[in-house]
C-alpha cells in the first residue's frame, strides 16, 4: 500500500511540474529564411540613411564619416541590440553609397562602455571628429512608447555642432523590435 500511494504521489508530482512548465515558457514560433528575409527592419533603416544623404548633399568625397551608437534618449549613456543594429545598418549604407566610414570598433580613442558600442556624445564630437580626420558625424536616439519605437537620425558637423541632415521615423513595437530592447535600454 505504501508503494502505490508514493507512486501515486510522484506521479502528481511530476504531473504538476510538467504543467507548470509548460505555462511559464512561451513557445515563439519559428520562422524561416524566407519570412525573415522579408523583415522590414533593413530597409527601413537604408531608408532613413538615404534620407539622411538626401539631406546632407555631401557626395563621397573620400573624406570619412563617423557612425556613433544611436542611444537611448532618457539615457544617453546608454543603447540596446537595436540600437547597435541600427548603427550598423545606417553605416553599412552609406558605405554602399561610397562614403568612406570609419569603423570605430577598431579604435582605441574612443570611449567604449561594454556592452553599450560606441558612445558619442556631444562634447564629444568635436574630439572624436578631429582626431579621425571626419567631415561629419551620425548621431542617433531612439525613444520607446506602447506602440512603436520613435528614432531620430542626425548628421552633424564637428566644431560648430550644426545638424547638416536629420530624420525621424518609427518602428512597430512588436515582438522583434521588443526582444531588441529587453536589455540596456535605461528603463
Amino acid at each position: 500500500m505504501r508503494t502505490r500511494t508514493v507512486g501515486v504521489v510522484g506521479a502528481l508530482v511530476t504531473a504538476t511540474l510538467l504543467a507548470g512548465c509548460a505555462t511559464d515558457v512561451p513557445r515563439v514560433p519559428e520562422i524561416t529564411y524566407e519570412q525573415a528575409a522579408k523583415s522590414e527592419l533593413v530597409a527601413t533603416n537604408y531608408r532613413a540613411a538615404d534620407a539622411l544623404m538626401a539631406q546632407f548633399g555631401g557626395s563621397p568625397s573620400g573624406v570619412p564619416l563617423i557612425m556613433a551608437t544611436v542611444v537611448n534618449i532618457d539615457a544617453l549613456d546608454q543603447s540596446s541590440t537595436l540600437g547597435r543594429l541600427i548603427s550598423e545598418q545606417v553605416s553599412a549604407r552609406f558605405s554602399q553609397r561610397g562614403f568612406s566610414m570609419i569603423e570605430m570598433k577598431f579604435r582605441s580613442a574612443v570611449y567604449m562602455k561594454r556592452g553599450e558600442g560606441e558612445l558619442v556624445l556631444t562634447r564629444e564630437i568635436n574630439d572624436v571628429a578631429k582626431s579621425n580626420k571626419a567631415q561629419a558625424v551620425i548621431v542617433g536616439s531612439y525613444a520607446t512608447a506602447a506602440n512603436g519605437v520613435y528614432i531620430n537620425m542626425k548628421i552633424v558637423q564637428p566644431g560648430s555642432n550644426t545638424v547638416l541632415s536629420a530624420y525621424d521615423y518609427v518602428l512597430p513595437a512588436n515582438n522583434e523590435i521588443r526582444s531588441m530592447l529587453g536589455r540596456n535600454t535605461g528603463r
